[in-house]
């Protein structure tokens, strides 16, 4: 069922655009900030500490290394690595992407930038692997793809593009998160690299959550409502 939900949140978020006019779109940062804050909580709390974590087969395999701590040491620099690499990635994407996994999505003309559409549903596809494992972080991408959808949805029907074709791609955003989920369950190739993937899937999701918290008080004023919208997404990923 968790598979689904990162699906059913795109789906409901192009409906919701529907009956919401672009000029309310800015309301939408209030539910940016509480997803940014669930979705950084949830990294922090759970994807971190289980890369860190060795596993039984590492520590008897430490055990029996001269050198104990240099290795343990060396695979923690190296799940280090993965994690910047993974905050790289991200920024090339959003260079593509023009920061639409975090709200940003302007309409210049009416000719749909494939480049942002590609990089969005790359995006969402390596954020739907590391649910395979860990499937509370299904809730976290649904709440995060929610006011996305909204916002993606809006800019197609700014860029007047038909009914149909706005439901198109929506599903084909919808399903690359499940998509993701589904290669990595069936791969035996990519779970020998479960940690390296997560760890980059970490770097990705820091880069997100940390831009979406900051730039939820993009005036440097203080906003109560922002403010309760991150400290109610910290709470509410802290007691999955």
């Amino acid at each position: 069922m968790y598979i689904f939900l990162p699906f059913a949140s795109v789906i409901i978020g192009y409906f919701i655009s529907l009956f919401i006019k672009p000029t309310e779109n800015k309301k939408l940062k209030f539910l940016l900030a509480f997803s940014g804050a669930f979705l950084l909580t949830l990294t922090v709390c759970h994807l971190l500490p289980e890369i860190f974590t060795p596993t039984a087969d590492q520590l008897v395999h430490h055990a029996h290394e001269h050198d104990h701590d240099h290795g343990h040491n060396h695979t923690h620099n190296t799940l280090g690595l993965y994690i910047m690499l993974g905050i790289l990635l991200q920024i090339v994407l959003e260079f593509f992407s023009k920061g639409a996994e975090h709200g940003h999505v302007h309409v210049h003309d009416k000719n749909i930038p494939y480049s942002l559409f590609i990089s969005l549903c790359l995006h969402a596809l390596l954020e739907g692997m590391p649910v395979a494992k860990h499937h509370d972080l299904a809730l976290g991408i649904a709440i995060h793809h929610l006011p996305i959808a909204i916002i993606l949805a809006s800019f197609f029907a700014q860029a007047q593009l038909s009914k149909s074709k706005i439901f198109i791609y929506m599903l084909i955003f919808a399903l690359m998160t499940p998509l993701g989920t589904i290669i990595w369950s069936n791969s035996t190739f990519l779970l020998d690299y479960t940690k390296e993937i997560t760890a980059v899937v970490i770097g990705i999701l820091f880069h997100i959550s940390a831009t979406i918290i900051f730039e939820s008080n993009e005036d440097h004023k203080f906003n109560l409502t922002k403010l309760v919208s991150i400290i109610l997404g910290i709470l509410l990923a802290s007691f999955m």
